[in-house]
């Protein structure tokens, strides 16, 4: 048998399903291929209730991919014995298990799980806040006041009706400046400058240290149209986080290989110096008698390490 070639079989999710094996079907929801993690939760779903007990004892294994597809699997079956593990799900460490457990308590349709999801409007991740808002629509949820409409909004990613909520909006918004995503921040400010309330200058003094620049350039031009003082924007934007390259790391890489400061500052040439340098090191090595050039040598590095010090010097860091 050539072990080269020797490959199991593909796990028999039709026959697992058929023989009632729950145990197996949990198993296949690790396997590698993304079409039988799929097609076995579905099976574990359409067995109903039969294997609930197992689903639950799996929520609380390691394996992200058999978690996922228990929640699927859960959501399909609908059962409230589900409802608390799900809950606590709301608080992965692991945004896709969040937005899968949000999902699932949606299809669910019980409303104990009404106050976790609405607390969820306030998670960090787009994906989970969205996941959430699509499950208190199934719930036929309906906010209490503008903040919860606000927050409900932002979730949906439906900035035209959270300007509508003019300062109401300014809380919800701020919390949705944590997003991880820069294309979400930079709507928040957009949707701030559009409100112009001077209950956003906290959040603005915090975006104006945003890492993503796009972000920053967007919250210096909303930033009059929201009473932000312009005198503050050049200390509020130092701040910022630093992407200039280092100095004088560019200099001592330039110095001790040469062309090695030169790619560190993303110069492509820096490559070239460094296989001239490379050949000319090999050239002196083979002709022994080249040793009058060892000193001349030195000073061309030290002229390397020189003028990558001042390229970084120049180089912006906006």
């Amino acid at each position: 048998m050539d072990l080269l070639n020797f490959h199991l079989p593909p796990p028999d999710v039709e026959e697992m399903e058929r023989d009632k094996d729950v145990k197996g079907l949990i198993k296949a929801l690790r396997d590698r291929d993304l079409e039988i993690q799929w097609r076995a939760a579905e099976s574990l779903g359409r067995l109903g209730p039969y294997g609930i007990d197992s689903l639950l004892s799996a929520l609380k294994k390691r394996n992200k991919d058999i978690r996922l597809g228990v929640i699927e699997a859960l959501g399909q079956i609908r059962d409230t014995r589900a409802v608390q593990p799900l809950i606590s799900s709301l608080t992965d460490p692991d945004n896709e298990i969040r937005w899968e457990a949000a999902l699932a308590l949606g299809e669910i349709g019980d409303v104990a799980a009404l106050d976790s999801l609405t607390l969820a409007l306030k998670d960090n991740d787009r994906y989970v806040r969205y996941g959430v808002a699509l499950a208190l629509e199934k719930l036929g949820w309906k906010p209490d006041n503008l903040v919860r409409a606000a927050f409900y909004d932002v979730a949906r990613q439906d900035w035209d009706s959270v300007v509508s909520y003019g300062e109401d909006a300014v809380r919800p918004l701020r919390l949705a400046l944590r997003d991880n995503d820069p294309v979400v921040r930079l709507s928040v400010i957009r949707t701030l400058g559009r409100i112009g309330s001077e209950r956003a200058i906290p959040s603005l003094a915090v975006s104006l240290r945003d890492a993503d620049e796009h972000v920053r350039w967007e919250t210096v031009l909303v930033s009059p149209r929201c009473g932000l003082p312009l005198r503050y924007l050049p200390r509020g934007l130092s701040k910022r986080p630093k992407i200039r390259k280092n100095p004088l790391a560019s200099a001592v890489l330039n110095f001790l290989l040469p062309g090695m400061g030169y790619l560190y500052l993303g110069k492509w040439w820096g490559v070239v110096v460094f296989q001239v340098d490379v050949y000319l090191t090999l050239w002196m090595v083979v002709h022994e008698r080249a040793f009058f050039a060892y000193p001349l040598l030195l000073l061309v590095y030290l002229a390397l390490a020189v003028h990558a010090w001042y390229i970084a010097r120049k180089m912006p860091d906006l």
